[in-house]
Order: C-alpha cells, then sequence, then structure tokens
C-alpha cells in the first residue's frame, strides 16, 4: 500500500539546550597527603541544538505533532581533575529553503538555503569549573565550585519557500498542474473543479543534456490572498525565491472573466503580497487554446513574453519552455550567488541595573550572573570570591550610580544579599 505524506510549509518548534554539569570540589588524598591540594573536575558542557538544511527532506510535516527537540545534559565533574563528559549535540534536519523565525517577536534569525547550511538554534550551558579553577595564592584550598548554566531554550517559527526557477501562478483550474505534468516528471493531482491543488509541486524540467530548470505549481491564487483570503498568503510565499514569474490566465475561464482581467487581478496580488515581485521577469501565458476558436480568445501573444498553448495537444508548449529556459539563464547570470542568511546577535555581557521596587533591585547580565552560580553561596570563602569578582566587573559603581542604599536588597540571578556600603 503506498503512503501518501502531507505537505506542511509552516510549523512551530521548541528548542531547549542541554544543561551543563556542575563543577566538583574534590581534594587529593594520596598516601599520607590527607588533605592535599584542590583537584575538583569540570562539568560538562551541554549540548547544542542545530538546524541543518537537507535536500531530502521536503516538508515540515515532523514539527507539526512533535515540535519538541532537546539536546542533551552535561555530566557532573569528579575529583581527581575528572570532567564532566559533554552533552550530545542535536542536529534537526530542515528542507532547503527554510526560513527561522523568532515565534513570539517576529525576528528573523536564519535563512537555510542550501543543502548542508546549519544554524545553531539553542546553545548549550556552559559547564561549572571545579574547585580546581579556584586555587590562588589568596585561596590554597578553595571548598565551592560552579553549578552549570542551563542551556538555552525559545520557541521558533518555521516557514518554508519552494527554491524554483520558474513559478506557475494563476487562477483555481487554470491548468498549471496539467502543465507541470507535461513538462516535467511531477504527477500532481489533476481534476476539472477549483482548487484541485492544495499544496505546492516542484517539477525538473531537462531543456538539454546540461540545463535544467525547476518549475513550481503554486496552488490557485484568489482575489484578495493578499490580504489573507483563502490560503493567500502560504501560497504566495512560494512565489518569493522565483527567479521567473509564469501567469496562466484561462482562455475558456468557467465564470466568463477575461483573460485581461484575470491578468490585472493577479499582477494585482502579486504586487500587494510584495512589490518587488513585479520587477521579475514574466510570461503571461493563455491556456486552454484547444476549446476556444482563436478568433474569440481575447488575447494577443508575441511568442516572446506572451504565449497561447494547449497543455493537452502540447501546442505552443515547446516554445513556452524555451523563453522560460531563456530567462532562467539570464536571470541566472545576473544574480549573485546567495548563501544562507544567519543573524547573529552579539550576546551582551555587559552589567545593567534594574529597579524592582522601592528598596529592590536586579543586576542583570551574563558574566554577573556567572559569578553568583556557586555551589554553596554561604561558605565565607565563596562570598570572598563573589565580592572581589562583582567589585572587578564595577557592579558596585552600577549600583551607586541606580541609587541603591544601605540594607536595600540586590537580586542577581536566584541569589540575593543585603546591599552595604
Amino acid at each position: 500500500m503506498r503512503r501518501v505524506s502531507q505537505f506542511v510549509d509552516e510549523s512551530q518548534l521548541n528548542v531547549r539546550a542541554g544543561d551543563g554539569g556542575a563543577g566538583c570540589v574534590a581534594f587529593r588524598r594520596e598516601g599520607p597527603e590527607a588533605m592535599g591540594g584542590p583537584n575538583g573536575g569540570d562539568g560538562g558542557k551541554g549540548g547544542d541544538v542545530w538546524l541543518v538544511a537537507d535536500r531530502n527532506v521536503a516538508s515540515l510535516l515532523a514539527f507539526r505533532d512533535h515540535p519538541h527537540r532537546r539536546a542533551g545534559n552535561g555530566t557532573h565533574g569528579k575529583g581527581k581533575d575528572l570532567h564532566g563528559r559533554r552533552g550530545e549535540d542535536t542536529e534537526i534536519t530542515v528542507p532547503e529553503g527554510s526560513v527561522v523565525t523568532d515565534l513570539h517577536t517576529g525576528e528573523l534569525l536564519a535563512e537555510l538555503l542550501h543543502h548542508g547550511d546549519r544554524w545553531m538554534a539553542a546553545a548549550g550551558g556552559r559547564g561549572g569549573r571545579g574547585n580546581g579553577k579556584f586555587l590562588s595564592n589568596r585561596r590554597r584550598a578553595p571548598n565551592f565550585a560552579e553549578q552549570g548554566e542551563h542551556g538555552e531554550q525559545r520557541w521558533l517559527k518555521l516557514e518554508l519557500q519552494l527554491m524554483a526557477d520558474v513559478a506557475l501562478v494563476g487562477f483555481p483550474n487554470v491548468g498549471k498542474s496539467t502543465l507541470i505534468s507535461v513538462i516535467s516528471a511531477a504527477r500532481p493531482k489533476i481534476a476539472d473543479y477549483p482548487f484541485t491543488t492544495l499544496e505546492p509541486h516542484l517539477g525538473v524540467v531537462r531543456i538539454d543534456d546540461t540545463t535544467e530548470i525547476v518549475v513550481a505549481d503554486i496552488p490557485g491564487l484568489i482575489e484578495g490572498a493578499s490580504e489573507g483570503r483563502g490560503l493567500g498568503h502560504q501560497f504566495l510565499r512560494h512565489v518569493e525565491r522565483a527567479l521567473v514569474l509564469c501567469l496562466l490566465v484561462d482562455l475558456v475561464s468557467l465564470d466568463g472573466t477575461t483573460p485581461d482581467e484575470q491578468e490585472r487581478v493577479l499582477l494585482h496580488e502579486l504586487g500587494a503580497h510584495r512589490p518587488e515581485l513585479l520587477e521579475r521577469p514574466r510570461l503571461v501565458v493563455g491556456t486552454k487554446a484547444d476549446a476556444v476558436a482563436p478568433d474569440e480568445m481575447g488575447f494577443e501573444a508575441d511568442g516572446v513574453y506572451r504565449f497561447v498553448i494547449s497543455a493537452v495537444t502540447r501546442d505552443g508548449v515547446a516554445e513556452l519552455v524555451g523563453a522560460m529556459a531563456r530567462l532562467v539563464d539570464e536571470a541566472r547570470r545576473d544574480r549573485p550567488v546567495r548563501d544562507g542568511v544567519v543573524l547573529l546577535r552579539p550576546t551582551p555581557s555587559g552589567a545593567v541595573v534594574e529597579r524592582l521596587g522601592e528598596h529592590e533591585f536586579r543586576v542583570a547580565g551574563r558574566d554577573v550572573e556567572r559569578v553568583v552560580a556557586l555551589d554553596d553561596v554561604t561558605k565565607p570563602e565563596a562570598a570572598a570570591y563573589i565580592n572581589h569578582r562583582l567589585e572587578r566587573l564595577g557592579v558596585n559603581k552600577l549600583l551607586v550610580r541606580a541609587g541603591v542604599g544601605d540594607g536595600d536588597v540586590v537580586w542577581i540571578g536566584d541569589f540575593s544579599f543585603e546591599y552595604r556600603s
């Protein structure tokens, strides 16, 4: 029995990187040396979550019912300078042409355009340092270590934009599926009623022994698609990457709409969705020429940018394919090679002070939060280390500028203390 897969071109994805392992507090105990120097090992880094473009993946179906992916945690450090094992990374394969945005803010994060493009979706937490790393002239026997950091977690939105050279655009039942089945090996569902095609199809058209073009059958648009009517936005999204647009108009439209009016509406919807689409090279094709007399077509063909075809009898199809190949070749030469776009946001390392209430403040920043991420902040030696590090990071000066007074509560991560000048 043949299994039929559903095409999904939009989904949500929750990624969570692994937590780092905790550092270890340990001391050498060898022979007569009952209490030697510190030798606690570091915790392992948490695993990262990566998105990888794969040409063998055609849909985002895998995330529709199972949107959660996570990487492995790092293991804790041990005595004798034994470091914890790094958490296992998780690689998530997505189709070529996947666009990644932040689900909540809509910020563009990455575009994975080509096979093998990789983007780190969530970074694993850093492993905590063992007490061996805190040895100094002041601290000959440090009795504290760092906790591991939590891995990043975020919700993403994935959208698939098909990578096609030519996009076939037209109203429902205009003959797009029939045309792509004639010029390529694609076999979309074909029937004589509107909205037969509910998902895009790609077909490879072989021009000669060295040249191929990819043609996309975009599901039928309707008037108002650019405003979200029907499945307008989902369909129009797949037009955005095409080098050449091929507008199909029905010469024997069932509702009597003239070819000129169909062309006008299609151009309006394309321009309303993205104005730059109107600047793409395009062909306009009158379809179903076998069902109408030449003098009743109401459409003029010039054999260069405007054609009349019948996909049933194959009349005019070869000339149309030749024009597609010519425009695609010109567009490919003019277009610079585009790498997958990855937007990298630097992680802020400086500290900022936020007032929570009349006598309560919070200090935020990765570096200062790492300072207090110890296994036991109540130990005098650990407290002295925290005070020293915060002083060097300039936190005390920031608190004074923010108006902190004696007795006010200051939060850093999950750690709080009363400020004393």
